[in-house]
């Protein structure tokens, strides 16, 4: 039976144990005391924070600096630069020679017209043509003629003129031996005086008929180019029945079916000029002033960027949108098809050496004017100035330093807190 616990006891010497337990509860203390200085910022922090939120649940950006580009992004769509509808020349019946979707070169032969009636017109004039070809002839045989005539009526009035002549001076050799009177004398003058008037007259009538010839032949000749300029007319409308492709490319569409009655000025045929292709874009309404004609363009296709420039821009608008044309500058990718929608960056102004942070929800959340600044966990709002905006970066005029870091994601949450914690 034990009795009490006398038995069980010992003596413990006080000293011995005395600095072991000095040791262990000064480690306490100053364990306690670090961690009191490790926590006391973060609870600082925490104490002084109006509110908190996840760092997952924001975005961070970094003030840079550098070069801000201004751009537009749109989508385009690929369009053919030329792209003709052709038409058929006159009233007939169409035979088509190709198929839609069907590659062709320039000058292929798409469809024929049959017109009986540009035929027969053709046949018309074409003898036409040679009736008055013929006249022609015969006018300048006629004319030839004529003037053979009038120079024999010439040549014997010079004959009697001569024989008139030869009579005076016998008149004049008989009257000075006294075998010859007056009368006679004066006869043999007038015989002379008749036959150079004669010759005067018929030497003018013959120069008035070449003149009237040469007006006769020319006016015939006259008649045969007209006649030949109606000819070829008709033989460029008869060409022109076949109807062949201006470019080198592809059918697009066929308006008609083979066979089918067409009328002059009936859609045939659509061809796309494969060579030659741009992108239609359409440009929001706020940026069409600052948009013009050579206005550069990066142009994304199968990850790769190609340079382009603005070729045309509409002066309507039309859904608070403008429409243009971009046509690519240097090369054109391989393997683009018409209607392709393809990714294409406008480059309004690049603005060199500034200060810029990403885009992002902020600059709506404030209006531009105030950013949270992120230090040590807590971030606080500060003004700002925002110069040009791009797709994907803000200028930042003033209020900013480099190397800060900014939260750009939407601050509406914040309520204009004064500080608020970022947990991580």
């Amino acid at each position: 039976m034990i009795r009490d616990s006398s038995m069980m006891d010992r003596p413990v010497d006080r000293s011995k144990w005395s600095g072991r337990r000095l040791a262990i509860y000064g480690g306490l203390g100053l364990a306690t005391l670090a961690l009191v200085f490790a926590v006391a910022p973060s609870v600082g922090r925490w104490l002084g924070s109006e509110m908190s939120v996840e760092a997952s649940r924001i975005r961070v950006g970094e003030v840079t600096r550098g070069d801000l580009v201004r751009e537009v992004a749109v989508q385009g769509n690929v369009v053919a630069a030329f792209s003709p509808t052709l038409f058929s020349p006159a009233q007939g019946i169409a035979r088509l020679l190709v198929a839609a979707g069907q590659k062709i070169d320039q000058g292929t032969i798409l469809a024929r017209v049959v017109s009986p009636q540009i035929d027969s017109r053709l046949q018309q004039e074409q003898s036409n043509l040679l009736a008055l070809q013929s006249e022609y002839e015969r006018q300048r045989i006629l004319a030839r003629q004529s003037i053979v005539q009038s120079d024999q009526d010439i040549g014997l009035l010079e004959v009697e003129l001569d024989a008139a002549k030869r009579a005076m001076e016998r008149a004049e050799r008989t009257r000075s031996e006294g075998l010859l009177n007056d009368v006679e004398y004066e006869a043999a003058q007038d015989g002379v005086l008749i036959a150079n008037l004669k010759l005067d007259l018929a030497r003018r009538s013959a120069e008035l008929e070449r003149e009237s010839l040469d007006l006769e032949v020319q006016n015939s000749r006259s008649q045969v180019e007209r006649q030949r300029l109606i000819v070829g007319d008709l033989d460029r409308q008869v060409s022109e029945l076949e109807i062949r492709s201006p470019v080198a490319g592809v059918v697009s569409r066929l308006h008609i079916e083979d066979q089918d009655a067409v009328s002059q000025g009936s859609p045939v045929a659509s061809v796309v000029d494969l060579s030659a292709l741009e992108l239609e874009i359409a440009v929001p309404e706020i940026y069409a002033d600052e948009i013009g004609p050579d206005t550069r363009a990066v142009i994304t296709y199968d990850g790769a960027e190609y340079e382009g420039r603005v070729k045309s821009l509409s002066p309507e608008v039309e859904g608070s949108r403008v429409r243009g044309r971009v046509a690519f500058a240097d090369r054109t990718p391989e393997s683009l098809k018409q209607n392709q929608r393809l990714s294409t960056r406008v480059i309004l102004e690049t603005v060199p050496n500034v200060l810029k942070v990403p885009r992002g929800p902020f600059l709506e959340a404030a209006g531009g004017r105030q950013i949270y600044v992120l230090a040590d966990g807590v971030a606080r709002p500060r003004p700002i100035e925002v110069g040009g905006v791009s797709i994907s970066e803000v200028e930042i005029r003033s209020g900013l330093d480099l190397g800060e870091q900014v939260i750009v994601s939407d601050t509406s949450r914040f309520q204009g807190a004064e500080s608020v914690l970022v947990r991580d």
